[in-house]
């Protein structure tokens, strides 16, 4: 007899007799009748030539090969009951990978709040985030590398699913010594002629455009590149080699001899629009529930998007 002529029921079944010692309250828990789990039974102990319980008036007891039988079939029941547990959950998006396209730091914000909340709603979710400008984003979304991006609001490039999200607000970090850490906040102006640090990455080539878009007839601007980590580029700032502009979301994190302000324009707080991209043939599981988290704490209220 091969194992594939043995039913998960059968095995279930053995399970139920074995632990009440009654084939009269094994069936009533089974809700079957006594005599169709006694030749149940029976059937199975003649298929495997072995006598799997003794039977006798003051009960059913399991026999040294019942015994043996039953750490197999209590074994062989956990693992499919695991399988099927995390199949029906998977299917659901309650476990599985998501890969994120980030844009910018995570140290505080919107973001943060968002990653925080689906861990909490979802800790099976194994979450991935990959770095990366508009362009790399962009390849990645198309190439199935990632399944949704979030970063600020790109032109029309992208024909397929989006969600307006949240706005955040331009600020400068500068030395602690600088004087204008006497002010509450920044003017565009105030940059012109000013040392102005910019990563090579993430919103730097956008901060960067914004900078020159806002100061435009005042000159060359005294701009340097960096392909390094925000974190350096902050410990930079705080040994005075310049300004450095970036989001608030990065302002989490206080760094020695570094002060933040908010940079302003003639209506307020100078803001970047952030967006949810994603391929509506995406069908990796774990993508709706974080869609519907992002939907639930930003509504869409613009149409056809």
């Amino acid at each position: 007899m091969t194992a594939a002529a043995i039913e998960l029921r059968d095995l279930r079944w053995v399970i139920v007799a074995a632990k009440h010692r009654s084939l009269r309250q094994a069936a009533e828990a089974l809700h079957i009748r006594q005599s169709t789990l006694s030749r149940r039974l029976r059937d199975l102990e003649y298929r495997l030539g072995a006598t799997l319980f003794e039977r006798s008036n003051g009960g059913t007891r399991p026999t040294a090969a019942g015994y043996e039988f039953l750490e197999a079939a209590r074994r062989i029941v956990e693992e499919v009951d695991t399988v099927f547990s995390r199949l029906r959950t998977r299917g659901r998006g309650e476990n599985g990978q998501l890969t994120i396209g980030v844009y910018a730091s995570l140290s505080t914000g919107n973001l943060r709040a968002t990653l925080t909340d689906h861990h909490r709603r979802f800790p099976d979710v194994d979450v991935y985030t990959i770095d990366g400008g508009h362009d790399r984003l962009m390849c990645d979304l198309i190439t199935s590398a990632i399944d949704i991006a979030i970063m600020t609001t790109c032109g029309p490039s992208w024909d397929d699913r989006r969600l307006p999200l949240w706005s955040e607000r331009v600020i400068v970090a500068m030395p602690a010594q600088h004087p204008f850490c006497a002010r509450s906040m920044i003017n565009w102006s105030d940059l012109v002629n000013e040392r102005v640090l910019f990563p090579q990455r993430g919103p730097g080539p956008e901060l960067e455009r914004l900078l020159t878009a806002k100061l435009h007839g005042s000159g060359p601007q005294r701009i340097l590149h960096h392909d390094v980590s925000l974190d350096r580029l902050l410990s930079l700032v705080g040994a005075e080699y310049g300004m450095l502009l970036m989001l608030e979301g990065a302002t989490g994190v206080h760094y020695e001899g570094v002060v933040y302000r908010e940079v302003h324009e003639e209506e307020g707080p100078t803001r970047l629009d952030f967006t949810a991209y994603w391929r509506q043939a995406n069908n990796n599981p774990t993508l709706e529930p974080f869609l519907a988290m992002l939907r639930e704490r930003h509504p869409d209220l613009s149409a056809g998007t």
